[in-house]
């Protein structure tokens, strides 16, 4: 590197020399803006938006009228939005609990019988299949159902018609002691898929030696399931959970399409009861008051969720180190 000097020692010029180190994540910035401002505008400006309306009194028309938490109170004492929350803890078991049982019990099936016995491209076909409801819109699934369970015409009543059992017939979706339970079977159909795939990648991971010392002590195909499968794929059990049950909570589109909420709000849960509220009833304060306590236990959900997979992959961690 050349440098000219003056009289007074003053740095005139400065030949080509190495530049100074960039710090590591500097470089990083620019890639997640984007991402960090469509989370801005998509996410936190609308929340907050509504988190503000949910303090007024307002009908979507006209200048807002604060009201602070009367809607909240008013919110404690509604027996329609803690009846549409109860129907959502029974979405919750069926579309996280179910699915997740069922989900890993499939997976272990594909991967330690059907992909040992019949082939790895067999037991990616019916994985597959079962994720299938996964990719479908829910608008169409829905309709598929309805047609389904009709109570006239209905697949499912003309099969209980034609086998001889025609005193099991039933309006599925019409009866308020049968609506919930229906659409709750047609979201265990929706959702099996999710934990199945997450679970099979998750066993393709486990160590095989694992399974071949069990194996060699004697153990047992359920043993070797509980005590090797089941500790291992932890991780994965609590994403599973927690992706489940946010789904759950924030169910919709199932709802919309097969019961509206009905009959009777035997199907309502407290994203259609928020939706009716906003665009039915024109009460649109009252209406974010719900969205922003239904955004919020999601949010903690997601964070108890996080902080378990955390836990058990440091314990994983932990015990491979």
């Amino acid at each position: 590197m050349t440098v000219t000097v003056e009289r007074n020692a003053r740095v005139v010029d400065k030949g080509p020399g190495p530049r100074p180190p960039r710090r590591p994540g500097s470089s990083y910035a620019l890639f997640l803006l984007p991402g960090a401002l469509a989370f801005l505008a998509v996410i936190v400006v609308p929340f907050l938006m509504n988190t503000g309306v949910s303090f007024t009194d307002w009908q979507g028309v006209g200048s807002p009228k604060w009201s602070g938490l009367a809607n909240y109170r008013e919110l404690l004492d509604d027996s329609e939005f803690w009846e549409s929350f109860r129907h959502s803890l029974f979405m919750v078991v069926a579309m996280a609990a179910i699915p997740t049982v069922l989900g890993l019990l499939l997976a272990a099936a594909l991967f330690d019988f059907v992909g040992k016995h019949f082939g790895a491209r067999t037991a990616a076909v019916l994985r597959a299949c079962f994720y299938l409801p996964q990719v479908l819109p829910i608008a169409v699934a829905g309709i598929v159902w309805s047609w389904i369970l009709a109570p006239d015409n209905g697949s499912l009543n003309e099969l209980l018609k034609a086998v001889g059992l025609d005193s099991w017939q039933q309006d599925w979706l019409g009866d308020p002691d049968l609506a919930l339970y229906s659409v709750m079977g047609v979201m265990v159909w929706v959702q099996i898929g999710f934990p199945l795939v997450v679970f099979m990648a998750g066993l393709q991971r486990v160590d095989p030696q694992l399974y071949e010392a069990a194996e060699l002590d004697g153990a047992g195909w359920w043993r070797r399931f509980r005590h090797i499968t089941l500790p291992q794929i932890r991780p994965e059990t609590y994403v599973v959970l927690t992706w489940c049950s946010i789904a759950a909570l924030k169910v919709f589109g199932a709802v919309y399409v097969l019961t509206k909420g009905g009959p009777g709000g035997a199907t309502n849960v407290p994203s259609y009861f928020s939706f009716t509220t906003f665009f039915e009833k024109t009460q649109v304060g009252y209406g974010a008051a719900i969205s922003t306590v239904l955004t919020v236990i999601i949010l903690a959900l997601s964070l108890v969720g996080l902080k378990l997979q955390t836990r058990a992959e440091d314990a994983e961690e932990g015990v491979r180190t």
